[in-house]
């Protein structure tokens, strides 16, 4: 009985782990536009928006601590707690 509980309270913890799993990033974008960006994050596609001339933090929601942001400059991996600096359309992780 004992085991059971344990069981099904460890599958209960990896469950709402990736329900609720995100990836905050701080970044810095030098050029004065916009930049929205496509990501993939745990099996799912979204898209995220980058202000111009500004320093800020964005939280992408998905089932994963890490995400792919897709650029003009290819394709860029990035874990939860990365800075990133983003200067003509292209992302450099810190």
């Amino acid at each position: 009985m004992k085991r059971k509980f344990l069981l099904v309270l460890t599958g209960f913890f990896i469950i709402s782990y990736s329900l609720f799993a995100s990836v905050t990033i701080r970044y810095t974008n030098k050029d004065s536009k916009d930049h929205n960006m496509s990501v993939k994050i745990g099996g799912s596609n979204t898209k995220v928006k980058f202000s111009g001339s500004r320093t800020g933090s964005l939280t992408i929601q998905g089932g994963s601590d890490k995400c792919v942001i897709m650029t003009s400059c290819g394709k860029v991996e990035v874990k939860s707690g990365d800075r990133i600096t983003i200067q003509n359309g292209c992302i450099k992780v810190n």
